[in-house]
Parts: C-alpha cells; sequence; structure tokens
C-alpha cells in the first residue's frame, strides 16, 4: 500500500459516510498524519507542472479536506495563544537547519504547509495547509500564502500580498506562482491564476481569471495565467457600458498590461535581492 492509496481509500470512505470525525480510528488518524509529514517535506504537492500545464494532485486534495472532515475541533494554545482548531500548527524545527527564518511576533505556518531552504517569512504573515513555498523565497510582512498555492523559487511577495486559496473543488488547480517572480506590494493573486518565471508584477495588481491581460508582446489578450519574462501592472480601460445613462463620462473596469521586461527592471530586482540576502 502507498500513502496515495491509503488517502484514496480513506477518502472514499468518507464519501460513503462510512467514517466521520467520531468514528475515524487511530489507523486512520495515522494515515493522516503521515500525509501531513509528507506535505511537510516537499514529498507530495497540491499540484504539479507537467509539460507546459499545471495540474492538480486531486488526491493530495482530498487528503487536505480529510483532515478537515475527520479530525474535530480542539482548544490549542502556541506561543502562549489559546485558540480553536482542527490542526495544530506547524512545528519549525527544521526550519533553522535549512537556513530558512521566521521572525517573531506573528508568522503562523499550519501544519502541512512546505517552506523550503534559504526562505524568509516576516512577520506577520501566514502560511496555509497544503501550501508550498520554494527556496530562497520571501513571504513579506502582512503577506497570506492560501491553501495549496504554489510558490516558486526565488521569489518576491511584496508586503501586504495575498496568494489565496483553491482546495475546492479538488480537481481545480491552485493558485501559482512560479520562479523568480517578484509581486509588488499590495498584490491579489486568486482563483488558481498562473503567474509565469521571472515576471515583475507592480504593486496593488490583481490578478485574477475574471480580469483580462493585454500581452502587448504577442499582442493578445488572455485569461488566467501571466506569460513568463514579462513586467505587468493595472491600467483601466472602457467598459461595455461606458455609454450608459448611469455613468456621465463613461465607465472603466481594470485589466492587466504585460509588456517585455526591461533589463533594468530585471537587474533592480536582482539588486534588490542581494540587499536582502545580507
Amino acid at each position: 500500500m502507498t500513502l496515495e492509496s491509503d488517502v484514496s481509500d480513506l477518502w472514499q470512505r468518507y464519501d460513503d459516510d462510512d467514517v466521520n470525525a467520531e468514528t475515524a480510528s487511530a489507523d486512520d488518524h495515522d494515515t493522516l498524519d503521515a500525509f501531513l509529514d509528507a506535505l511537510e517535506a516537499g514529498e507530495i504537492r497540491a499540484a504539479e507542472k507537467r509539460g507546459d500545464a499545471w495540474t492538480a494532485n486531486e488526491w493530495v486534495k482530498q487528503g487536505i479536506l480529510l483532515n478537515f472532515g475527520l479530525r474535530a475541533t480542539e482548544a490549542r494554545s502556541y506561543g502562549g495563544v489559546d485558540y480553536h482548531d482542527v490542526l495544530p500548527l506547524r512545528e519549525t524545527g527544521d526550519l533553522g537547519e535549512r537556513g530558512t527564518r521566521n521572525t517573531p511576533d506573528g508568522t503562523t505556518i499550519r501544519r502541512g504547509a512546505y517552506l523550503g531552504s534559504d526562505c524568509i517569512m516576516m512577520s506577520p504573515s501566514f502560511v496555509n495547509v497544503g501550501a508550498y513555498v520554494g527556496d530562497g523565497t520571501l513571504v513579506d510582512s502582512c503577506d497570506t500564502v492560501g491553501s495549496c498555492a504554489q510558490i516558486g523559487e526565488d521569489v518576491k511577495l511584496g508586503a501586504n500580498t495575498l496568494i489565496g486559496g483553491v482546495l475546492e473543488p479538488v480537481e481545480d488547480a491552485p493558485v501559482i506562482v512560479e520562479d523568480g517572480v517578484s509581486l509588488g506590494a499590495g498584490c491579489r493573486v486568486t482563483s488558481g491564476f498562473v503567474v509565469g518565471e521571472n515576471t515583475v508584477v507592480g504593486e496593488n495588481t490583481l490578478l485574477s481569471p475574471r480580469i483580462p491581460v493585454y500581452d502587448l508582446v504577442e499582442e493578445e489578450v488572455l485569461y488566467g495565467h501571466l506569460p513568463p519574462e514579462r513586467r505587468a501592472f493595472t491600467r483601466m480601460v472602457e467598459s461595455s457600458i461606458g455609454d450608459h445613462d448611469l455613468f456621465a463620462g463613461g465607465a472603466y473596469k481594470p485589466a492587466v498590461v504585460a509588456m517585455d521586461i526591461e533589463a533594468d527592471t530585471r537587474d533592480a530586482t536582482k539588486r534588490e535581492a542581494a540587499l536582502r540576502d545580507n
């Protein structure tokens, strides 16, 4: 038996109403704990890139849902703070030996989250269950990395950035931020949006499948992803209801403009990374 088959069998029993939080056995909880250990070790991931496309690992997302469905809410305490949850917070003893830093008074890592080597988590920030944060990535102050989000290596998440979680439906891929991306302060990435590698995104940009991306490099309109090697920022474009009587002077809607990344933009990002390493 493998961990995948154990989780799949447990999911089938749960889906058939044959097991719940009250009837789950010690063996069932051993499977749930082994599953969370594998997530934290980076051995399994909620989504993986196969060819050019990111695909959800449905059984992994099922395993996360089982950890909510088959556990009771308990009173817990961590760092002098009392709270109630089905999951404890993640133990962080392994982070220091891999050069990863999490500053005090507000860095919260939920059980089942992976942080790579040489990462930095500034307080306050939060990484949720099933999230994957690659080597050398900065999670800055007031950032949230949602459930199952996949963050690549050497990524910079600017302060007050929200990376949305996509746990259900299990077949949907989560938010993806590929290697080398820099997100400016206040960015929002939601609903399974994919940010291509080495892209620099301006502050306060909303990236969502519902908002069009005007790619000026390939001269096309995209939805749901930013190509690699772009410099992207928000602009307001004329809405189709612009002539409506309700909107004197015209109505506008947000869009994202993507341009070829310039050498000076890339150099500035590298200089900032060098300062962060010192």
